[in-house]
């Protein structure tokens, strides 16, 4: 698995991060019923039933995300999401549970890492784990780690150089919007957007010179866009992936058991190659390595 300004801008953005309102896209959700062995298209893996949790809705592990996301979480709609890294890890989880159906619902990235949502299981979210969200939320062991890929329109004259003189976009809620406006620095405030595809199309309109997000998401969001954008540069972070529970989950010490398990089974090792490899459209680790100093 790939083991991958100003006071004030800062201020705005951890603002963000713990209060912003939901972001643009609307709440929708799939509810999927096992057929043997198989989720959608996940065909799942270990001994059915070895763990018990107590979900929320009967017999249903419920899981929030940002949807859809390439490579995490596969369709144009969340209601044909069948399969995918984070899609297929939550099918999984619900196989060892016991589980026969698996349910996940679109939700507002920063609703969710600010503690907003009810009435759900866990997160899967390409979710950094970090010191603030866990004061709100609780988090499982890292699962995936990651860099902050710089995507930029093909062609774009952007560099480990210039960078901070740019028209830059973040996520709304993220903690690579933090790093940028901690570490990187830039010279002007950052546009903030809701979701990925909404920065991914600014980047296209040229209403911005680079977009700053996980390097997994930027490869997968390049690869999207039919060759339009490509991803130039990462910075190393230190940050992982972490599933998110409800603060004071009951089932959190459970099912982060499943998920040392699947690390240690070879399961997530073999979801990242089936998924994110592909999705990526090459290695993440061939991608420069940039400093922020």
């Amino acid at each position: 698995m790939v083991t991958i300004r100003s006071t004030a801008v800062a201020a705005g953005l951890l603002s963000l991060l713990l209060t912003a309102g939901c972001g643009g896209s609307s709440t929708s959700a799939n509810t999927t019923e096992a057929s043997g062995d198989s989720y959608g298209n996940c065909k799942v893996t270990g001994k059915r039933g070895e763990f018990t949790i107590k979900p929320v809705t009967a017999d249903t592990l419920s899981v929030q995300g940002d949807l859809p996301s390439p490579g995490w979480w596969n369709g144009d709609t969340v209601a044909a999401i069948k399969d995918g890294y984070e899609y297929c890890m939550a099918a999984n989880i619900a196989y060892r549970a016991g589980l026969s159906k698996l349910a996940i619902e679109n939700t507002p990235f920063d609703a969710l890492v600010s503690g907003r949502t009810k009435n759900f299981d866990m997160a899967l979210a390409e979710i950094s784990i970090t010191d603030e969200r866990k004061k709100v939320v609780n988090f499982s062991a890292p699962y995936f780690s990651s860099n902050i890929g710089v995507m930029v329109k093909k062609g774009t004259s952007v560099t480990k150089d210039n960078i901070r003189t740019l028209r830059l976009g973040v996520k709304q809620g993220t903690a690579g919007a933090l790093w940028v406006a901690n570490t990187l620095k830039p010279e002007q405030q950052p546009k903030v957007f809701a979701n990925d595809p909404e920065m991914s199309a600014a980047l296209q309109a040229g209403q911005i010179d680079a977009a700053l997000q996980d390097v997994a998401i930027m490869l997968g969001s390049a690869v999207k866009s039919n060759g339009l954008l490509e991803v130039v540069g990462q910075y190393e972070t230190g940050e992982s992936y972490g599933a998110l529970y409800p603060k004071g989950s009951e089932n959190a010490e459970t099912i982060n058991k499943i998920i040392e398990q699947m690390k240690t089974d070879g399961t997530l090792d073999k979801l990242s190659a089936d998924y994110l490899s592909k999705a990526f459209g090459g290695d993440p680790a061939r991608i420069p390595l940039w400093q922020a100093s």
